[in-house]
């Protein structure tokens, strides 16, 4: 279809997007970027959350591809992450008081973005972003009609110790430290990306020098390393994940998308998140892929993306008027 064959200039806002501020339930206000579907499509919507560190300027092709199939497409940034503000003591490091902080936030923008859109809705979450989707489900902070985790942190890579161990010497550097210090090193100057960083995210050069240019045009995107509160917490969040019935509880169908060649996020707990959800459906990539699936060489890519669309059209068709 011509919507389909027209090139998108990752870039660029792309035309009839609106980004603005919205307040959560303390006045803390994010981003989000809202594209209305295409030709006024019916299909349904699409909230779109992206992962530590991350912003929605790397995923504009995306939720492009996702707004020209019909979507209403909403992306939105994390508390205390890309434009939406920082929460530890530095303008580079990543840090959260709590993940049940982001979960609440994420409840509270589903809640008000569901009374903007149509049916069905649909949650997206990728690394860190799928984690907290995760959580929301979990917690029934959020009804999706299907949800789709994108390399999701559901385990998180590093030595091969017990989570119990790995979460005890987390906590254990919270307290000989600021919990709010970098948990690791990011450049000899900070804000720099790190040498061989693109190793662990896309083979492909062209998108991963589009989120460079993106940080280089807005500076208030640049992020570091997450703090020793941030690693603390997220495996304290991972322990909840892991409680037996957690996700064995959730009804709504979902699908991991995942790799492993992943050398940020434990695929093995994707793998297993996949047969743990009742309706859990896994896509699975190997050392064609890494993290970031959706920002893949475009074979890899187009797999991910038909299999999100195969997906949307078995458990969310669109909703008759």
């Amino acid at each position: 279809m011509q919507a389909e064959r027209q090139s998108i200039d990752r870039r660029a806002m792309p035309a009839g997007a609106v980004e603005s501020g919205f307040a959560l339930a303390d006045g803390h206000e994010i981003r989000r970027i809202d594209l209305p579907a295409w030709d006024e499509g019916k299909r349904g919507a699409i909230l779109f959350m992206p992962g530590r560190g991350d912003f929605y300027e790397k995923y504009l092709e995306t939720l492009v591809e996702w707004s020209r199939a019909g979507w209403h497409v909403t992306a939105a940034d994390w508390r205390g992450q890309a434009g939406s503000g920082r929460l530890g003591d530095d303008a580079i490091t990543g840090h959260v008081g709590d993940f049940s902080d982001w979960v609440d936030d994420l409840a509270f923008l589903w809640k008000t973005w569901k009374t903007e859109t149509r049916g069905p809705h649909i949650v997206v979450g990728h690394s860190m972003g799928g984690h907290l989707v995760t959580r929301a489900l979990v917690d029934g902070q959020i009804d999706p009609d299907a949800a789709i985790l994108s390399a999701p942190m559901l385990g998180m890579s590093g030595p091969p110790l017990p989570l119990g161990v790995s979460h005890f010497v987390a906590w254990f550097m919270t307290k000989i430290g600021k919990p709010t210090r970098p948990a690791w090193k990011w450049s000899e100057k900070p804000g720099e990306m790190p040498a061989n960083r693109s190793d662990l995210l896309t083979h492909d050069a062209g998108r991963y020098a589009d989120e460079l240019w993106w940080r280089e045009r807005r500076p208030e995107l640049v992020m570091g390393p997450g703090s020793w509160g941030w690693v603390e917490r997220a495996y304290a969040s991972t322990r909840q994940l892991e409680k037996r019935g957690a996700m064995e509880n959730v009804e709504v169908p979902v699908l991991i998308i995942s790799t492993s060649a992943d050398k940020l996020v434990r695929h093995p707990s994707a793998v297993r998140a996949a047969q743990r959800f009742p309706n859990g459906e896994l896509l699975a990539f190997g050392n064609e892929a890494r993290h970031e699936i959706l920002r893949e060489v475009q074979p890899v890519r187009g797999r991910a993306m038909a299999g999100i669309a195969e997906f949307l059209d078995r458990v969310a068709p669109p909703e008759v008027s």
